[in-house]
């Protein structure tokens, strides 16, 4: 199970043209073909954060001359145009070292609560990153909800329901055991609930991709989940004079870690999570690392690898 960041698609420091996203992701695919090469059955999700964010301004910025589309449209949006970009570069990577093997890209819906208290807490981060200052101006003149991701770095903060369950799991499974690769829940996949008689509705949130790989590799009964971010490893005290790698850990004691709060919020706590679900539901080994490590991560020389007790 891979979990590619939104930023290894497009940078939230960048302005995300879609020629640079597609550069981004053909970079991301080259780091992924490691597995294919080493023989491993993949299904692949993507985070959205960028994308999504840049796509809720498009429909402010043109909302009196175009009926603006809810946020869980877009997030169907951006898994369709994301897994287009992720599904095209892998096919050109394998078809140029002649592989048949083949990729599916599904536009998942994840099943949440529809009373989801984080329904009301908006604490996920997308779009792009802006100073104090120009944070203050998009507050005051838009309306933005947003927080401070990283010291002196804001961001637009939208609702982030937990996932349950993702629809079509069966069928996903059947194809990465049968050896297709598959890119499931996109941008943490698309949130509906169950109304009061069965039927589906969409919500409005955009779902931790991280904690819906989780989710999935327990569904697929994937032994190892590889979370691609933007640093090389997992740290304590990161970011301080008293910063320290962390190379390989356990479950306890990363849970430990989690408890006395070494890791942010909206950055790496996410992660650290949905590590410890995977690993108690099904998992036997995390690893947590960035794109240009994958190699080596694959051969236990790099990354962050976290085990089952």
């Amino acid at each position: 199970m891979i979990a590619l960041g939104g930023n290894a698609l497009s940078p939230k420091s960048e302005a995300g043209t879609i020629e640079q996203q597609f550069a981004h992701t053909r970079k991301s695919l080259k780091g992924v073909m490691h597995f294919v090469r080493a023989g491993y059955n993949i299904c692949i999700t993507h985070g959205n954060g960028p994308q999504v964010g840049a796509e809720l301004a498009r429909n402010e910025i043109a909302a009196d001359k175009v009926p603006p589309l809810p946020l869980g449209v877009l997030v169907a949006n951006t898994q369709g145009a994301m897994g287009y970009m992720v599904q095209q570069s892998l096919q050109n990577a394998l078809y140029s070292e002649a592989s048949e093997r083949e990729v599916v890209s599904f536009i998942s819906q994840m099943k949440v609560k529809g009373d989801d208290p984080a329904l009301k807490k908006p604490a996920k981060y997308i779009g792009q990153t802006y100073s104090p200052v120009a944070a203050e101006t998009k507050m005051e003149k838009l309306g933005w909800q947003m927080q401070e991701q990283e010291p002196g770095l804001w961001r637009r903060v939208v609702p982030s329901p937990a996932p349950l369950y993702i629809f079509n799991g069966k069928s996903i499974k059947h194809l990465v055991d049968f050896g297709t690769i598959v890119i499931a829940g996109g941008g943490g996949g698309i949130p509906a609930y169950n109304q009061a008689d069965g039927s589906l509705k969409g919500i409005d949130g955009v779902i931790d991709k991280d904690m819906t790989a989780a989710l999935l590799g327990r569904i697929i009964k994937a032994r190892e989940l590889f979370i691609i971010t933007d640093v090389d490893n997992i740290y304590l005290n990161f970011k301080t004079n008293a910063q320290e790698v962390i190379h390989e850990t356990t479950a306890t004691t990363l849970e430990n870690w989690l408890e006395e709060g070494h890791f942010w919020r909206g950055t790496m706590e996410p992660k650290i999570r949905a590590a410890l679900y995977f690993l108690k539901h099904h998992g036997k080994e995390v690893i947590i690392t960035s794109i240009g490590n994958i190699k080596k991560a694959i051969r236990k020389e790099a990354g962050t690898r976290i085990i089952k007790d």
